[in-house]
């Protein structure tokens, strides 16, 4: 598997730690005396804060941002909570919704000629999109986005990020030459504005690429470019992904004591500062150098250490090839059952990490790809164990050679069998697609809906309150005696006003199906009034709650619950709001 490290490139924090938790307690205590658009600055600047720290609080803040924008009902507002939207989703992995809330966002910063926003949106989508294996489209956001920063004149890192971006993908698609001419594009920015740790990275991304077009001579000179820097820079991290890059390039030349010896160094520093993903890889390279040594042993106990990583920390992609290894090494041994056993589990668990994940689709880009490596990966077994007959002893030679072919018939049997089951989750895309949208929309219909709620709750307590106070006014000698009556009489219509409950009444008919046609279908005589109590009840509102929406006594609406629970034929034992929940 190619190993490419890449970046988003989509912002830096210039605070330290400590600063930033100083602004968010600042922007904190100014929120309860804010309105409005100075209100939804500050939940999108928490938002931004918290993304990093505390991404469950961070959306929290989010979801206020785009309740705020909701209700002011301005494009300009509207746009800047789906791009926000776009970036969380991003951050978190959720690529798909990613997806959906920047295209949303496009369109309106398009509308409004907002540039910025803009090229910041497709930047997010497009690697969003390759994420998804959507590389042509992936490569239009990233182009038109590299386009209107070079039309305003854009500088500096926010330049250097489309190059990398544009780089990273063009690598995806083994178009090495040409990404590596954009990794220098950007590493010539990074490096004239020193920002060294960034440039050194494009070193090793270059090296990657030299890499894979097997230009070892010149991998090795970009690998040992980046290492001398980061060294430097006493970043163990980058020093440890390097050192292991340069002993998989001797691995691959034979040179298997250098190899050895950059990829001990590798472990030692990743076991040191706690990185299990390159604890993993490392210890598989290493396995494969003991392979190459005929080693076996020591072979196998390094694939089964590598596996157990993977498992541990979590990396099952990753660790995926870890049981071809072991089966491979098993079959060297001698030990075909074992070598089935391996090769069999490899193509299990392959099925269930990608539905675990969710991976919806795969281009065929991805899947010709997918095949080659495997293909290879099976003519590399033969051809190991081929070698291993002609060496082994006469007595053993009829028992390697069945062992070979069982394991080869078992090897095609798992790819044909991936190949099946990779044709019924392409049928179930277009399906599980629309699902997805359907889920969506209801997610936020729900939302509105508790939206419209809070607001008939907030409305309805205030003019309460309201009257509380004129009655007050009222018991006073000769106070605003003639603007009390009017000011009742304006406060009634107010709360008989029914706009607020066809808003409420739409939103809940497309959240729960058309509940009120349902009753209607129940009882054709039943009022509006009730349907509303029923609506109320359905949300699993209390007495109290309910009484205060409605400006009537908890005693009221108990009534009304009675006589609702009669006109519907309910028996006694009938639970009123449990029945509702059933329509």
């Amino acid at each position: 598997m190619k190993t490419i490290y890449l970046y988003s490139f989509l912002c830096i924090s210039s605070f330290l730690h400590s600063q930033s938790e100083k602004k968010i307690d600042s922007i904190k205590q100014l929120l309860p005396i804010q309105k409005d658009t100075v209100k939804l600055k500050s939940y999108g600047a928490l938002n931004r804060l918290l993304l990093k720290t505390d991404t469950d609080l961070s959306k929290t803040y989010l979801d206020s941002l785009v309740l705020i924008a909701n209700q002011l009902d301005e494009k300009k507002f509207n746009s800047l909570a789906l791009s926000r939207l776009g970036y969380y989703y991003y951050y978190i992995s959720d690529y798909h919704k990613a997806e959906a809330y920047n295209i949303k966002a496009i369109k309106l910063h398009r509308e409004l000629n907002l540039k910025q926003p803009l090229y910041k949106a497709l930047n997010v989508l497009g690697i969003a999109q390759k994420y998804l294996g959507k590389l042509e489209e992936s490569m239009e956001s990233h182009m038109e986005s590299l386009a209107i920063k070079e039309e305003l004149g854009v500088t500096g890192f926010g330049l250097a990020a489309s190059y990398v971006n544009i780089g990273n993908l063009l690598a995806e698609l083994d178009n090495f030459e040409a990404s590596d001419e954009y990794y220098l594009k950007a590493y010539s920015i990074l490096k004239e504005a020193g920002m060294e740790t960034f440039s050194s990275q494009i070193l090793h991304n270059i090296g990657v690429n030299q890499d894979e077009l097997k230009n070892y001579d010149k991998a090795l000179e970009y690998y040992f470019k980046s290492l001398e820097q980061f060294r430097k820079e006493k970043n163990h991290l980058q020093i440890a992904k390097n050192l292991n890059s340069i002993g998989g390039v001797y691995l691959k030349q034979d040179s298997l004591n250098k190899a050895k010896k950059y990829l001990k160094e590798s472990l030692e520093l990743s076991k040191h500062y706690g990185e299990k993903q390159m604890v993993g890889l490392t210890t598989k390279n290493l396995g494969n150098v003991y392979f190459k040594e005929g080693d076996f042993k020591k072979a196998l106990n390094h694939f089964k250490n590598a596996s157990a990583i993977s498992i541990e920390a979590g990396t099952l992609t990753r660790g995926l090839n870890n049981y071809q290894q072991i089966a491979k090494t098993y079959a060297a041994l001698g030990n075909y059952n074992k070598a089935y056993e391996y090769s069999e589990l490899h193509f299990q668990k392959y099925d269930s990490v990608f539905k675990k994940e969710k991976i919806e689709q795969i281009n065929e880009l991805e899947i010709k790809y997918q095949t080659e490596k495997k293909e290879a990966a099976i003519a590399l077994q033969k051809e190991e164990i081929k070698t291993l007959n002609v060496q082994a002893k006469n007595d053993k030679l009829t028992k390697t050679l069945y062992g070979i072919g069982m394991l080869s018939f078992f090897t095609i049997s798992g790819l044909l069998y991936f190949g099946f089951k990779q044709r019924i989750k392409k049928n179930k895309i277009a399906r599980e697609k629309q699902e997805a949208i359907y889920k969506q929309e209801i997610a936020f219909k729900k939302k509105e809906l508790t939206s419209q709620t809070l607001h008939l709750v907030q409305k309805n307590t205030f003019i309460q309150e309201l009257k509380e106070n004129l009655e007050r006014i009222k018991k006073s000698p000769e106070l605003f005696k003639i603007e009390f009556r009017r000011l009742v009489m304006l406060l009634k219509k107010e709360s008989a006003e029914d706009k607020d409950w066809e808003v409420f009444k739409s939103y809940f008919s497309e959240v729960h199906n058309n509940f009120d046609n349902k009753l209607k279908a129940i009882h054709t005589d039943i009022s509006e009034k009730e349907i509303r109590l029923a609506s109320f009840l359905r949300m699993n509102l209390s007495t109290k709650e309910i009484a205060s929406m409605l400006n009537v006594l908890p005693e009221s609406v108990l009534k009304s619950k009675y006589r609702l629970k009669k006109k519907l034929q309910l028996d006694k034992s009938t639970d009123l709001t449990e029945f509702l929940n059933t329509l």
